[in-house]
């Protein structure tokens, strides 16, 4: 007996004696749901998908987190950033913070900020934290733990204030179910480079994820998810690179990259998920977590569709936005939010990204901004002064569907920026470029597009080829300037407007008013000064380009008489009442031209304005070079003499060996 009672005195001195982690870790395993998004882009309306059908639209995903919740009631709901531009409800982000109201209204538990976020620069942000706070609705925890004012920031006091007011935090608790969840938020490398304006500064992304995570540790929690606006791409990228450097994540909601992830990236013991931008799907995970183990139990991709029913109440909700956007933003143009603006026979699709070649949608938008810039002219009563326009892959957010297009729909194309104004949208401006800096546009094009797919260029008043196995900053083969001229005559009924006239005029009596038009290939005169038009997310990056690629290629964008261009805003085009002529509004106004008869048959497939070849033809190879072409065939060249002297040397010097 006494045995007996020494053996259990031992053991229980034993457990005693164990750390008090351990023996909680052996104790405490439970299961977790986590519902999650990120980059949903104020998609705040169902969106029509090119296969037919559509996605998104918060009604219906109220409906499926509602379930979700009936299924997991002890489920988050998290965002990994960019909730907001996306759709014309984003011109209410600053005055009534829209999408973190409608976010709480949802049930989200807590969100990070993305780069989109401070698409109205920090002030903006500021405004639109405070009007969230001051509504006194209930909304998500907002976790932002590397991206702070910069102390040159003129803002700086006016934002922290703001992020105090709604109670901005780099981590917080939250308790569900009896388990105790930390939660972290963080801004990737490229989503800071993303976000120019932002005014604010960024701290190592590992370095501050261990604080936070140590911190949540310290305080007793049990899990630790990471919202985190980094990304990754074909398995790797920031997240990936974030979860292998970090110990002690569970989950990393990973967006910025729009990647959809159907099966978790696990590294380090960490699960990083992804389910899509748009509002496209609605991720779940469950997770069973035992000490430090974890083991996946379902993970799922929601899709939001036409399938589902709207929730009333987030319907209604969305309904009285649309409402106020057409009160305010929209009154200024005379135009209303559903309101169609033409009708398409085809498709035309945003850019396949990181290929090079031609796209109806951007070249229908260069059109455009160069139609805006001719109506400019002509309201001012002068002759018509743009050369060319151009447009670039990363400002084309959002294709347009065959089928009646809408005012919404043109704004959802260019729904990015926020002009000198304050009020959404990237306002036109108008630099002038000398025919050489035309040509290194060209080749910003050419050469850049396979490193920054978002480069990728589309242009209106120039026809243009390129050979993507040439030389780098060598690979335009030709490029000419586009002139087009029209007139008009009259036409009898039976002679319609063609397929080559550019617009249908009206139908009066028995006869129609065409308008003919003629293109001229003119050359590009490399010391004159031509007239560019483009948007201001693109002038701001073709006017980086002098700063960039070690001088190899020379842009400087220039005022009318010459001198460089110190400040866009100086720039930007006006119409007759001083208001900016943004970009989305000068596709509305192209659109609309086009009349009863719908979006011209020339648009439904790239026209051939910009020619890709990827020949290995030898004389295409070195057509036109340049210095840079001339340098690497010179060092080719000695190279390859050098070589077959040494080749020639030891042969001789071998054969009078043999001969000796």
């Amino acid at each position: 007996m006494k045995k007996l009672c020494s053996l259990l005195l031992a053991l229980l001195l034993t457990v005693l004696a164990l750390p008090q982690s351990e023996a909680l870790t052996s104790d405490h395993s439970f299961e977790t749901t986590i519902l999650f998004t990120h980059d949903l882009h104020s998609h705040f309306l169902p969106q029509p998908e090119p296969d037919g059908g559509e996605s998104g639209g918060y009604a219906r995903l109220k409906t499926v987190i509602d379930r979700e919740k009936a299924r997991y009631p002890d489920a988050l709901l998290v965002d990994g950033g960019d909730f907001s531009i996306g759709s014309l409800i984003q011109t209410l982000y600053t005055t009534q913070a829209a999408e973190l109201r409608t976010m709480g209204a949802l049930g989200y538990d807590a969100a990070t900020l993305g780069n989109h976020e401070f698409d109205h620069t920090g002030a903006g942000l500021a405004q639109m934290l405070n009007a969230a706070a001051n509504s006194g609705e209930r909304l998500p925890t907002l976790v932002e733990a590397i991206y702070a004012p910069s102390p040159e920031n003129p803002d700086r006091s006016a934002i922290l204030a703001a992020m105090d007011n709604y109670g901005v935090q780099e981590t917080t608790l939250l308790e569900r179910g009896g388990v105790t969840y930390g939660i972290f938020g963080l801004m990737g490398v490229d989503s800071h480079d993303c976000a120019p304006t932002s005014g604010f500064t960024l701290e190592d992304m590992a370095q501050a994820a261990r604080r936070c995570v140590e911190s949540l540790e310290a305080q007793g929690a049990d899990f630790i998810l990471c919202l985190s606006h980094s990304g990754t791409e074909g398995g790797k990228g920031e997240d990936y690179e974030l979860a292998k450097a970090v110990d002690g994540i569970d989950v990393i909601v990973s967006g910025h990259t729009h990647t959809t992830l159907a099966e978790p990236i696990v590294v380090n013991g960490t699960y990083i998920v992804s389910a899509g931008p748009y509002c496209r799907n609605l991720g779940s995970i469950t997770l069973e977590k035992d000490g430090d183990t974890l083991r996946l139990t379902d993970y799922r991709l929601i899709p939001i569709d036409e399938t589902l029913p709207s929730d009333p109440g987030a319907a209604a909700l969305v309904e009285s936005w649309k409402a106020q956007v057409g009160e305010t933003y929209l009154k200024r143009y005379g135009l209303i939010y559903d309101q169609v603006l033409v009708r398409s026979s085809f498709d035309l699709d945003t850019p396949r990204s990181g290929v090079q070649e031609g796209n109806a949608l951007g070249e229908l938008v260069s059109d455009a901004f160069l139609y805006a810039a001719n109506a400019a002219d002509r309201a001012a009563g002068r002759e018509y002064q743009t050369t060319a326009a151009v447009t670039a892959d990363g400002v084309l957010r959002a294709p347009l569907s065959a089928g009646d297009i809408t005012v919404s729909q043109a704004f959802d194309v260019l729904s990015m920026g926020v002009g000198s104004d304050g009020t959404s949208g990237f306002p036109l401006v108008a630099v002038y470029l000398t025919g050489a800096e035309l040509r290194d546009a060209l080749e910003v094009d050419a050469s850049v597009t396979p490193i920054m797919p978002a480069a990728q260029l589309y242009c209106a008043g120039v026809q243009y080829s390129f050979n993507t196995h040439r030389m780098f900053f060598n690979r335009i083969t030709d490029a000419l300037l586009c002139e087009t001229t029209t007139w008009t005559e009259e036409a009898p009924v039976y002679g319609a407007p063609s397929e080559d006239t550019q617009h249908a005029g009206s139908k009066d009596g028995y006869r129609y008013t065409v308008t003919h038009s003629d293109t001229v290939l003119r050359e590009i005169q490399d010391d004159q000064l031509y007239r560019v038009v483009t948007g201001m997310y693109s002038a701001q990056m073709l006017g980086t380009v002098k700063g960039k690629f070690m001088g190899l290629l020379s842009l400087e964008p220039k005022m009318a008489d010459g001198t460089p261009v110190t400040d866009f805003n100086d720039c930007i085009l006006r119409d007759g009442d001083g208001n900016e002529i943004k970009e989305w509004y000068a596709l509305a106004m192209y659109l609309q031209s086009f009349g009863p008869d719908g979006i011209s048959a020339r648009y439904s497939a790239p026209d051939g304005r910009k020619t890709v070849s990827r020949s290995w033809n030898p004389v295409e190879l070195v057509k036109s070079p340049s210095w840079i072409t001339l340098l690497a065939l010179a060092v080719f060249l000695t190279f390859t003499i050098a070589i077959v002297f040494v080749i020639r040397f030891i042969i001789r010097r071998k054969r009078r060996r043999k001969s000796a």
